[in-house]
């Protein structure tokens, strides 16, 4: 099949839509990318990227076709409607000349927020008279209420009317989460185009043992019980109970371990920093292929998420790689990310925003021993190939693709 990805975000951007090009690439079909310039989370360009730079270009074969957009700088609300809406006109505007010559079978709209990457996706559909299938990450408009981004009853109705006149006009309307399948359904997704289609981890989240003189063993603690949190440092992420739950166990030899970067980076360190937490250590971003090393050198995962009840029907993506690489895990959150882990048996889950049970969760998980932790680890890599296996779900999706455009596999 000829397919055509569109999706705001793309390599070197760490999304998994990049592992599902590849995957769909090494399927034998023929992948084509849109999407925009570089310049997630820190909301600056990568270094050789320009507004008029490194417009086309492959990444293992694949091309890539780049419009310019506004970059999200300080990821202030008036600089991420920027970031959305430049990419929306930048993509309706120049690919149907940008791609003029190409076919496809079918396109592919990859939706971490903005729900706005559906425009030029459903366009590129119509023009190309192809079946459109669209991969929801977020909910919106409830995503955005439930992070504070927008508060204004209006807005948050005329974005639910864009959201509805999206989903209508997609041929297949994939999602993360087994929760999701109802808010879809009912802000205006037609039940009979839903399908269930989680987010699995890229092949090199494996277990991992480490050289005594690798160089992540550097930059994290050697001694203590540590816990590690990775990925993107925003507010969703409910980072205020990880802090308090730090300052609670504080005399504990724990050590926090945060990999990543976001918008409230800058208040973690501030606040690590004010109430002398130096069992806090803020490392930053880490190219994702270095993920495992670090990874291995965790006592335990964790990840958080806002008590919301939007929240509560996500699974965030750090949950598989975890898995995936056989960690034990703590959560601090609702709904089907706290199914996962107590399901699969990797960990504890308590609820959202509940600090004290956090703090408990952790000293129990520090207490145990390294085969009680072991056997937690190896439940998880269980759970993630029964579960989360990549080869199974790209074959499913291939499978409905080839459905929807009349092809035979």
């Amino acid at each position: 099949m000829r397919i055509l990805i569109v999706s705001q975000y793309f390599w070197p951007e760490n999304f998994r839509i990049t592992d599902l090009a590849i995957a769909l690439k090494e399927k034998g079909h023929e992948v084509t990318v849109l999407t925009g310039m570089p310049n997630y989370p820190a909301g600056k360009l990568y270094d050789g990227y320009s507004w008029w730079k490194s417009r086309r270009e492959t990444m293992q074969d694949i091309p890539i076709v780049r419009v310019p957009l506004f970059v999200r700088r300080e990821s202030r609300s008036w600089e991420l409607a920027l970031n959305y809406v430049s990419f929306v006109l930048s993509a309706c505007l120049l690919a149907p000349w940008l791609l003029r010559k190409k076919k496809f079978d079918v396109i592919f709209t990859f939706e971490v927020s903005p729900v706005t990457v559906g425009i030029p996706g459903i366009l590129m559909a119509k023009l190309k008279k192809s079946p459109m299938f669209f991969w929801v990450q977020d909910l919106w408009p409830e995503t955005l209420e439930a992070t504070g981004a927008v508060k204004s009853p209006m807005i948050l109705s005329l974005v639910g009317r864009m959201v509805k006149s999206i989903y209508r006009g997609c041929d297949r309307i994939l999602v993360q989460s087994q929760s999701f399948i109802e808010p879809v359904v009912v802000v205006g997704a037609e039940r009979e185009k839903v399908r269930y289609f989680p987010n699995w981890a890229e092949s090199l989240y494996q277990p991992v043992q480490l050289n005594v003189d690798a160089a992540e063993r550097q930059e994290v603690p050697c001694n203590g019980f540590i816990v590690m949190f990775a990925g993107n440092l925003g507010v969703a992420q409910s980072l205020e109970s990880i802090i308090a739950a730090a300052q609670l166990l504080k005399n504990e030899n724990i050590h926090w371990v945060f990999l990543g970067d976001g918008r409230r980076r800058v208040w973690l360190q501030n606040t690590a920093t004010e109430q002398t937490l130096d069992k806090v250590h803020i490392l930053g971003s880490r190219p994702m292929e270095t993920m495992p090393a670090y990874f291995s050198l965790a006592d335990a995962m964790l990840v958080t998420l806002k008590d919301d009840p939007v929240m509560a029907t996500t699974i965030p993506g750090k949950v598989q790689s975890y898995l995936a690489c056989a960690k034990p895990i703590i959560g601090g959150l609702n709904g089907a990310g706290a199914t996962v882990i107590d399901e699969s048996g990797a960990g504890y889950s308590v609820a959202s925003g509940d600090v004290q049970a956090l703090a408990d969760a952790v000293l129990k998980m520090s207490r145990l021993d390294a085969f009680e932790r072991d056997n937690m680890g190896k439940a998880a890599r269980r759970y993630y190939e029964q579960n989360f296996d990549r080869d199974t779900l790209v074959k499913k999706l291939e499978s409905w693709m080839s459905d929807s455009c009349g092809i035979n596999q």
